[in-house]
């Protein structure tokens, strides 16, 4: 994405606002969870809000200010700025991301957009441009009280006047009436799956694109009187959501993950990078899949990875390289799966950054790529390989990830103190519940 000059992106916002004829304008930004947070400004506050910002009260906000600091200030990204395409054109409302800052000036450090920006500053000063292309798989289902699903399709199936395929074309087309370039739609493995691919772009702009994704999405879906989710578990016995996340480096114009000469294509610097997430993957986490629910999907059975392995063929490794084609340097890239879709995108691409250059950095290799079924394999086989596993609950790996320095680094002081907090207060408010399974198995024998 090429960005303006930032007096050219405001001259650009208030020219489209008036051809528009916009009243309000939404101010978009996310707690430390990845929920996306707003507010309204009216048109005659526009210019005033892009040259200093908006104020507002931090304290309610997860992750963000205590009480007795709450006041903060939301600058808007004039780059980011778009029509939401699901209000009448004759009162069009527009959008834009913000930057949070505190009131001195300064921005704010428990701000995930500028966690990001931080973690890409590194990148940058090492000569690197991360780009991202993550696959976000959802489900539709009635209503949000229960899983009754839509229907009854597998990966890649079309049922004639499926009401689901209608749906993705309602959702791709407002997606891009919102800029965001769309590659692929199609239903996924599970009955009520689907998946809408975005074009791969850099990873600021891909972070604010999820959080764009997620809520056109749930939007279509309402607009046509049903529910979808992100969930990452939703049906038990049915595969789960996740969202793989497809990563390259670039210098310059030059895929710096590309080698010629290597069996894989890959790079010394690309198999860096990727010893560096196999490294750190069970401390990163509680970030990529940070909820109680993701855990229900990182079982093995249901193409979800939990071991600490490699390959090009085996969609059941942890991380994947899919194979080069000649003539397709400029995609080379790998494909990292334990991610799910109701992630906060902003710490999770900052964490898988953090990991991967930290493997650049000390020049890590990798251990030898598994194309063998890692499912199949006994216990046995797999310690002989060295293949080790994902933390199995979300108790587990905020443990890890406690500990992690590469972590706290990556999210800062901040950012990192309130994100175990808060794990911590949802793994144990989880841990206390009697679920049904319990009264069913328990209530009749004991």
């Amino acid at each position: 994405m090429v960005k303006k000059d930032r007096a050219e992106a405001v001259e650009y916002v208030l020219k489209m606002a008036k051809e528009h004829d916009i009243k309000f304008i939404n101010l978009w930004f996310t707690d430390i969870l990845g929920f996306l947070k707003s507010f309204s400004i009216t048109i005659e506050e526009l210019e005033r809000a892009m040259e200093e910002g908006m104020g507002f009260d931090g304290s309610s906000i997860e992750g963000y200010a205590r009480i007795d600091e709450s006041d903060m200030i939301a600058l808007p990204d004039p780059d980011t700025f778009q029509l939401l395409p699901w209000r009448p054109k004759e009162q069009s409302v527009g959008r834009m991301f913000c930057d949070i800052y505190k009131p001195e000036g300064t921005p704010f450090e428990g701000d995930p957009r500028y966690i990001l920006k931080q973690n890409l500053k590194r990148a940058s000063d090492l000569g690197y441009t991360f780009y991202v292309g993550p696959e976000l798989e959802y489900f539709y289902f009635k209503n949000n009280k229960g899983t009754e699903i839509l229907d009854s399709g597998g990966y890649f199936d079309l049922v004639p006047l499926d009401m689901a395929v209608d749906l993705r074309r309602q959702t791709v087309l407002a997606l891009e009436e919102m800029g965001i370039g769309i590659e692929y739609s199609h239903h996924e493995v599970a009955p009520s799956q689907h998946e809408i691919d975005m074009r791969y772009t850099d990873a600021l702009t891909m972070a604010d694109n999820v959080m764009t994704y997620r809520l056109v999405v749930k939007q279509v879906a309402m607009e046509n009187g049903v529910y979808a989710t992100f969930m990452p578990k939703p049906i038990f016995g049915e595969n789960g959501s996740g969202m793989h996340v497809h990563q390259s480096l670039f210098k310059g114009e030059r895929n710096a993950f590309f080698d010629k000469n290597d069996p894989f294509h890959l790079s010394k610097i690309a198999r860096s990078y990727i010893a560096g997430l196999l490294k750190y993957g069970p401390e990163i986490t509680s970030v990529t899949s940070q909820w109680v629910n993701s855990y229900k999907r990182l079982v093995p059975g249901y193409e979800a990875p939990v071991y600490l392995s490699w390959a090009r063929r085996n969609r059941a490794d942890l991380i994947r390289v899919p194979e080069y084609k000649p003539g397709r340097e400029m995609a080379t890239r790998m494909e990292y799966r334990s991610p799910d879709p109701a992630c906060n995108p902003y710490l999770v691409f900052s964490v898988m950054l953090a990991a991967g250059l930290d493997g650049i950095e000390k020049g890590m290799e990798p251990p030898a790529p598994v194309e063998e079924n890692v499912y199949e394999m006994t216990e046995v086989q797999r310690r002989r390989r060295g293949i080790k596993t994902l933390p199995g609950s979300l108790d587990e790996a905020v443990a890890l990830t406690e500990k992690s320095a590469l972590v706290k680094k990556a999210l800062g002081d901040h950012c990192f103190n309130a994100f175990i907090k808060n794990k911590k207060v949802e793994y144990n408010q989880y841990r206390i519940q009697v679920t049904e399974y319990e009264i069913k198995k328990y209530l009749p024998i004991l």
